[in-house]
Formats: C-alpha cells, sequence, structure tokens
C-alpha cells in the first residue's frame, strides 16, 4: 500500500506483527516508524530495540528474533527496528521463516530500509521480504504532485486554513517534491499565520515565507531562457549570486540543467520509468518534459554545447568565469 494509505489502514485494522517500509522517502518511511511508536510503545526504554541490517548475518540474525519474541514489559507492543534488511533465501528458510509464519502476538516487527543500500544488494539469492506471510509492505516512494497538494490542502484546513491547489501547487513545485521540506515549510507558513491571525493562505506569503529550493530557481532561470525574457534571466541570477553561486557554479548547473532537458527530450515511456533510468525524482522529470518541450531538441542541445564550451574557455585560460557568464548569455538572448 501507499504510504498516505497506511494511516487509515492502521486505524482501520490495528498493529499487524511486520511492516515493511521501503522507498526513496525519508519522510514517509520516519513518519510509519514514528506512528507506529506512538500508538503501540508507552515505554522506549524497555519496549524498544534497534538494529543494523547490514550487520545481521548467519546466525547474527538470531539475535534479532529472539528480540522480537520477547514479551513486552510495560507497553501494548514490544516494537523491534531494523534499518537496511535484506537476508538472502538461505536466511530467511534457516532464521526467520517461523517468524514470519508465527509472528508473536506482543510484538512488532519494523523493517526500514533506504532504496539506495537495499538496491545496490539486490541479486536471485536475496529473500523477496515483501512477499513473505504477516508482511504489511507500506510503499514509501516519492508521492505525485496532486497527492502532495491535498496533503497541503487537509493539513492547512485541519489548522483552520484555507489554501486553493494553486497556492499549494507553488508550496510543491518550491520544494521540488521533496515531502521531509514540504512538511517543514508548511509548518513555518502554518505558524505565521496563526501569529497574523490569518485564515487564508495565499501566494504572497507563500513568496514571504518560503525560499524556492535551488533546483527550482534554476527552473525558473530555464524558464526565462526559455521565454527569451532577458529582465527575468538577470534578476534570477542575480538573485542565485546573492545565495551563494559564483558564475562557475552557474554555469555548471545551467549546462547539467540543459543537458538533462535534452536527455528527458529524447526518451519515451512513463516520468517513473525515465525517472529509474536517469536517477531523478519522478517529480523532476516531470517538470524537465514539461519545460524540454517549450525548447525543442535542437534549441537545448545548442544551448547544452554553447554551455559547455563557456566552461571550457575559462577553464583554458582563455576567457574569466564573468566573461564566460557574459558570452553565453549573448548567445542565449542576442
Amino acid at each position: 500500500m501507499k504510504y498516505v494509505e497506511f494511516r487509515k489502514f492502521t486505524d482501520e485494522n490495528g498493529a499487524k506483527p511486520i511492516y515493511l517500509f521501503e522507498g526513496e522517502e525519508s519522510y514517509f518511511r520516519e513518519g510509519g516508524e514514528t506512528l507506529i511508536k506512538t500508538r503501540f510503545l508507552q515505554d522506549t526504554t524497555l519496549d524498544y530495540a534497534t538494529f543494523d541490517g547490514a550487520s545481521l548475518k548467519g546466525t547474527k540474525i538470531s539475535s534479532l528474533v529472539s528480540a522480537v519474541q520477547s514479551f513486552p514489559f510495560i507497553s501494548q507492543k514490544r516494537v523491534v527496528k531494523v534499518t537496511d534488511f535484506s537476508p538472502t533465501e538461505e536466511e530467511y528458510e534457516k532464521y526467520l521463516k517461523n517468524l514470519f509464519e508465527n509472528p508473536p502476538s506482543g510484538s512488532i516487527l519494523l523493517i526500514v530500509n533506504s532504496p539506495k543500500k537495499t538496491e545496490a544488494k539486490k541479486d536471485d539469492k536475496k529473500a523477496n521480504l515483501q512477499k513473505k506471510p504477516n508482511v504489511t509492505f507500506v510503499d514509501c516512494s516519492r508521492a505525485d504532485e496532486e497527492t502532495l497538494k491535498k496533503w497541503i490542502f487537509v493539513t492547512c484546513k485541519r489548522a483552520g486554513l484555507y489554501a486553493d491547489g494553486i497556492t499549494c501547487g507553488k508550496i510543491v513545485n518550491y520544494c521540488i517534491g521533496d515531502m521531509s521540506r514540504i512538511a517543514k515549510e508548511t509548518e513555518k507558513l502554518l505558524l505565521y499565520c496563526q501569529a497574523k491571525e490569518l485564515t487564508k493562505l495565499t501566494d504572497e506569503i507563500v513568496d514571504e515565507v518560503v525560499y524556492p529550493d535551488a533546483e527550482y530557481k534554476i527552473y525558473e532561470l530555464s524558464s526565462a531562457v526559455s521565454r527569451k525574457n532577458y529582465d527575468a534571466f538577470v534578476r534570477i541570477k542575480n538573485e542565485l549570486s546573492s545565495k551563494g553561486f559564483d558564475e562557475a557554479s552557474l554555469l555548471a548547473t545551467l549546462a547539467s540543467h540543459f543537458k538533462g532537458l535534452y536527455e528527458v527530450s529524447l526518451m519515451k515511456g512513463s516520468d517513473k520509468e525515465i525517472a529509474s533510468a536517469l536517477g531523478l525524482k519522478e517529480f523532476s522529470v516531470k517538470k524537465n518534459r514539461e519545460q524540454a518541450n517549450k525548447f525543442g531538441k535542437d534549441r537545448l542541445l545548442y544551448l547544452y554545447e554553447s554551455t559547455f564550451e563557456s566552461i571550457s574557455g575559462f577553464k583554458c585560460g582563455e576567457l574569466t568565469q564573468s566573461s564566460a557568464l557574459k558570452l553565453i548569455t549573448a548567445k542565449i538572448f542576442f
């Protein structure tokens, strides 16, 4: 199930014996663990244990099994957490099968896997924990844009604050679809509006309180290029400079951005498939595809090659960093 369904599922079905949280969104992984601990754990000293899955090999897995099979002292449930756990099928059969098939009623096993570590270890010998008995799998992959906007809308509504879809979308865009940052920025906005005794969240408030992610500012800079809006380009460039982007950093970031847009423009498949192939966020791929369509393949290739040539110019000593940026600006607009 998706993480957004997990809360309702837990409310309606109570505690399950084994939860597997997997996906790239750390906010969801941490949120799932916090929810279980808050609802079923009263004493973290006596009834909570953690293990590093990477160190559990062979007979060491027995220590995890023993911890899960122990009775809770004070809490409603004993909670045992193991991170980045990917046992082999042989280890599962030898040490874990009985635990998964006959889990104790007094404990909850939380398996919390980050994608970078578990994906690197995937092979035919690894056990597919998602399909093992009594496992409740919670998909912690990044949510789509509509789900994120709905989360902001509902969170604001619960706090007595109205926010329309456009304003919620602006927050998602400014945070590049990163749920952890969205949660923090939404909390800031709620505190701001409460202090001002406001009942409606507007675009102007978002602009005042939330500073756009640097990746979004590059997206804005590129949008100015696609519109050939020189004034907007200069304004955003100066804003980035005030945040620590020197000419070299800006050129390198632009070259990388144009290259990414060009690659996306050549690829076919869903946003999710392209994101997986390129190692990008699905949200970023969606936005890149939208922007790439405004340029066209030929212009994107020209922009990437021109930016790369400017970078090569100052690296070879033919240009200063400042003149290299002026050169690419002239090529773009004049």
